[in-house]
């Protein structure tokens, strides 16, 4: 089974910074590990879809970011430890939302077949 654990959630106001974390581990029912999936971090926010915010590949040397985070939002990886990180700087009341990590094989393309529980970030004065 994969497991995913975020943790880092919380209350900051506006301007500020923040870091969320996603262990990941355990295998896919094909028997791949978690080491070789891609990741990535989506939010939604109430009334809206689940949006994706950025991904990074499993050897952390590819990213990509959505627009509206670019910037400001960094993602990054543990190799060692499976676990990615998304440092949230500049943050406003628009990214207020649910942020959820996502993994899965090489072979597919974000979102992926995994999820966490979600943390909830709240940007708020």
């Amino acid at each position: 089974q994969v497991h995913l654990v975020e943790t880092g959630g919380g209350l900051v106001q506006p301007g500020g910074s923040l870091r969320l974390s996603c262990a990941a581990s355990g295998r896919d029912a094909s028997g791949r590990d978690v080491s070789g999936f891609g990741m990535a971090w989506f939010r939604q926010s109430p009334g809206n879809e689940r949006e994706f915010v950025a991904s990074i590949s499993s050897s952390g040397r590819s990213y990509y970011y959505a627009l509206s985070v670019k910037g400001r939002f960094t993602i990054s990886r543990d190799t060692a430890l499976n676990t990615i990180y998304l440092q949230m700087n500049s943050l406003n009341s628009e990214d207020t939302a649910v942020y959820y990590c996502n993994a899965g094989p090489p072979s597919e393309n974000a979102p992926y077949s995994y999820w966490g529980q979600g943390t909830q970030v709240t940007v708020s004065s």
